[in-house]
């Protein structure tokens, strides 16, 4: 899902910056009769796609002259189908999802780096089953394709296994955490709230591997239809502006924004404290400069994004990832 410092990189934007550019100037908010744009933005409940509904809340878009249509789903493949068929404009997947999508045909631009996890993904087991490898002929709970599968395989990678170790028990990330409650599994793979919820519920629940185990892992973009992007500039550098001034808020005012948050995702902010401290957020002028000054990480990581994606099967060959994002929403001369 989603899912969540670190990730991306890309040549390109590298170069972009080495050139001269640097992050774009807010916009005058819109004036009184501008045309509005309409956007449809694909969104599940995930907290890293939060600063979307706190500029929901905060009449962000109608300032920058958008009408924004927030279509939220459950599961990562029904945002998945949607994006492909063209029903939206723009959407927040997970990084691993964009190189599947972009791998798949999808003619997609990355466009953003929105969060990153560091714990709001995690591998849940009881006490008894203390490391990764006790994970072995284990009954685990995950739901394929999605970020939840990316982190369980790089985690039996790092501890030289595979899925065939395991029993997979395949369901939505929002079961697995229930199902793990319930004891119809050894282990559950799953984010945010569902972590905070299983452990809430059952002391003995621990997190046994997070995604902060390989920073960057599990991350958030915003992929745009690319047809969409290249005919409406002015409406995807507005619509980058939006998310960095609701991150912004969000810093500025964390206990507000962590509450629309929380609504949104159908939680109070007492129960996903731990899930905010589990993920980082990026504004625009830290998507500048941390994809411009810290490339080779960036660029490792993502390279291990794509390796998983090619293990687990959700592509088949490579992709030019310096093909798939566009920085110049982000960057003006």
């Amino acid at each position: 899902m989603k899912t969540r410092i670190l990730i991306l990189l890309l040549a390109m934007l590298v170069m972009a910056v080495a050139t001269g550019c640097t992050a774009v100037a807010p916009a005058p908010a819109a004036g009184d009769g501008a045309a509005m744009t309409t956007v449809r933005i694909g969104t599940q409940p995930w907290i890293g796609y939060g600063p979307w509904w706190i500029a929901q809340e905060k009449g962000l878009f109608e300032k920058y002259g958008i009408q924004a249509e927030l279509i939220d789903f459950v599961t990562d493949t029904e945002v998945n189908a949607a994006f492909a068929s063209g029903n939206m404009d723009v959407a927040n997947v997970a990084s691993h999802t964009a190189i599947k999508l972009f791998a798949n045909g999808v003619d997609l631009s990355v466009v953003l780096l929105e969060d990153v996890s560091t714990t709001a993904d995690a591998i849940l087991a009881p006490s008894a089953i203390a490391t990764v490898a006790d994970l072995a002929g284990k009954t685990v709970a995950y739901e394929e394709g999605s970020t939840s599968d990316l982190l369980l395989n790089y985690a039996l990678l790092q501890n030289n296994m595979s899925l065939s170790d395991i029993n997979p028990a395949p369901m939505p990330a929002a079961d697995a955490g229930a199902a793990l409650i319930a004891g119809q599994v050894d282990s559950a793979v799953t984010y945010e709230p569902y972590i905070s919820e299983a452990v809430n519920q059952n002391p003995d629940i621990k997190l046994l591997y997070t995604a902060a185990e390989r920073s960057g892992l599990i991350s958030d973009v915003l992929a745009a239809r690319t047809p969409f992007a290249t005919e409406n500039p002015d409406v995807m550098r507005n619509l980058l502006k939006v998310w960095g001034e609701a991150v912004d808020f969000l810093r500025a005012n964390p206990d507000e924004g962590r509450a629309i948050i929380a609504e949104a995702v159908g939680s109070s902010p007492e129960e996903l404290v731990t899930a905010f401290e589990g993920v980082a957020f990026y504004n625009l002028d830290e998507n500048v400069q941390y994809l411009a000054f810290s490339s080779e990480n960036a660029a490792a990581v993502f390279n291990d994004v794509q390796t998983i994606a090619l293990a687990i099967g959700l592509i088949d060959e490579p992709v030019d990832l310096n093909q798939m994002v566009d920085a110049n929403y982000l960057l003006t001369e």
